[in-house]
């Protein structure tokens, strides 16, 4: 009994110090509170641990009543064990120490989806579709893709051992790698879509990405561009203060950015732009989705509020709580939410979220539009007023100016991609045929090589594929999905996005915007004049 009683005392000091970092000098007046309500918990933690009916450890237990008492606070407020804390901290720098080779599990296996450019991967001679069958000796059947990564990662200079299996080889080779540092993109895509307009997609904000826009913007400029579509479908945020300096890269000195509001008087903080540089000042249209959350919404409210530039898309998720995050014991961290993000016109970006199911599948999104066109009333919905008194609203995330619906996946697509079927295919035919420019174009004879293979591997029947196929609209996304993969494997996953891209409905929508944007731009220099 006395090393078990020698262990929830450890914990129950702990939960002390840990409830003491957070609430600091209130816990002398509750200490008494605090006093009884830890005693409770820790017969609780005794009880359970010796009576429960099934195995059970006083870590177990410990680690789920923190992951209640958190749940009880927001959706957002989490508790971070030491590996998804580093994992955290790993995702917000600017670069990190490894390979260099984007991996996925594709039929069960680690493999490589694509080496990065100047990496040590690629110098080593790595491809799309080498599976990592070992690392260091030890295989990878059964490895999650976040071990194999943290095996694959590690200090500047050192040296990792890995198997690969080549198709087209019969026997694997081992291969030694030396680490160095890889750096992450945030500005995955950047080009010219035309002679006049120039693309940027954001993945996320991490230290790294205000440097990125800036250098993107400055080659697009270079490069003849004259208008901007920014796109943060997929963007889910990243570092507040990254947000702004992007943001304000497109906003006039001593515009208004975020603001964030909660509890203690220092959560009340205003955020304007301080760069002193020009502003871009060219037509700009942000594509945003229900992947575009937190910092990336707040990159988006800020430019519809001050109307330098047009909201087009889907309605965002609606994420706009803060987390402050605390450094524990043992590497542990918290991510506490301590305030709100409001937009320059004041508008709340926080959906609701009393009840989790409906949050968490985005079944509450509310549609301030329809509310607002019933009768005439704005219900849940409160408007606001954009620079140019433009009516937006608040409470839901951001609502585009313009509503442009992705959409449905054909069914034939959505069972060759869920199958790997493009990629596999891809790797095979590019190991027989190499592929030297990115001009090369699918022909009706490599396209039925592919439609032959589909078939031999089962999964698809001849007959429903002639079905499927005989859309036209539907066989000519196969073959744009199948040259995307083909370039892929010769010129890596950039090539393969401005393929996919080609043939997407938003985008293809969102460039038709820019006169409106260019109206809106206008609107605004003459508010200025």
């Amino acid at each position: 009994m006395r090393p078990r009683w020698r262990l929830t005392a450890t914990v129950l000091f702990a939960l002390t110090l840990l409830v003491a970092s957070l609430f600091g000098d209130r816990l002398l007046a509750l200490n008494h509170e605090a006093r009884e309500v830890l005693r409770v918990y820790t017969e609780l933690l005794k009880v359970s641990n010796e009576t429960y009916g099934g195995e059970t450890s006083y870590k177990d237990l410990v680690n789920a009543s923190i992951d209640g008492m958190v749940r009880s606070l927001d959706p957002h407020t989490s508790f971070l064990t030491a590996e998804a804390y580093s994992q955290m901290r790993d995702r917000q720098q600017s670069s990190f120490f490894g390979l260099g080779i984007l991996v996925g599990l594709r039929n069960a296996q680690i493999t490589v989806i694509t080496p990065i450019e100047g990496t040590p991967a690629s110098r080593m001679g790595l491809r799309a579709g080498d599976i990592i069958a070992a690392i260091e000796g030890e295989t990878t059947e059964g490895m999650s893709i976040n071990e194999a990564v943290r095996q694959l990662k590690g200090p500047k200079g050192t040296e990792v051992t890995i198997t690969i299996s080549r198709p087209g080889l019969e026997e694997p080779f081992e291969v030694t790698i030396v680490r160095d540092e890889i750096p992450q993109i945030s500005v995955r895509y950047q080009y010219m879509v035309g002679p006049e307009t120039g693309y940027i997609s954001i993945s996320d904000f991490n230290r790294g990405t205000a440097r990125e826009v800036r250098e993107a913007v400055q080659v697009l400029r270079d490069q003849g561009m004259q208008q901007l579509l920014v796109d943060l479908r997929t963007n889910g945020g990243g570092l507040l203060d990254q947000a702004i300096e992007v943001v304000q890269q497109f906003l006039p000195q001593g515009s208004k950015v975020v603001e964030t509001r909660g509890r203690t008087r220092d959560s009340h903080q205003e955020y304007f732009s301080e760069d002193p540089s020009p502003a871009l000042d060219l037509p700009m249209v942000v594509l945003v989705g229900e992947g575009t959350a937190s910092a990336a919404e707040i990159f988006a409210g800020a430019i519809q509020d001050h109307d330098v530039g047009l909201i087009v898309g889907t309605q965002t998720w609606g994420k706009g709580l803060v987390q402050t995050v605390y450094s524990l014991s043992y590497g542990a961290g918290l991510a506490l939410t301590t305030a709100r993000y409001y937009t320059p016109s004041g508008r709340l970006i926080q959906r609701d979220y009393s009840s989790w199911f409906d949050y968490s599948t985005h079944a509450n999104g509310l549609d301030p539009l329809e509310i607002d066109s019933e009768d005439g009333t704005e219900a849940e919905v409160v408007a606001y007023r954009t620079d140019l008194g433009r009516k937006v609203y608040g409470g839901g995330g951001i609502t585009p100016d313009v509503i442009i619906e992705p959409q449905e996946i054909p069914t034939l697509l959505q069972l060759l991609l869920s199958r790997n079927a493009f990629f596999d295919f891809a790797v095979s035919y590019a190991n027989r045929h190499p592929i030297e420019s990115r001009e090369w174009q699918v022909s009706d004879r490599v396209l039925e090589e592919f439609y032959d293979w589909v078939v031999e591997e089962e999964l698809i029947t001849r007959e429903e594929l002639t079905e499927e196929t005989s859309d036209a609209a539907v066989a000519e996304e196969v073959r744009r999905n199948l040259r995307g993969e083909l370039l892929n494997s010769a010129f890596g996953i950039e090539a393969r996005y401005e393929v996919i891209a080609e043939g997407d409905p938003q985008i293809l929508e969102a460039l038709t915007l820019f006169e409106d944007a260019r109206s809106l731009l206008a609107r605004r220099q003459l508010l200025l004049e």
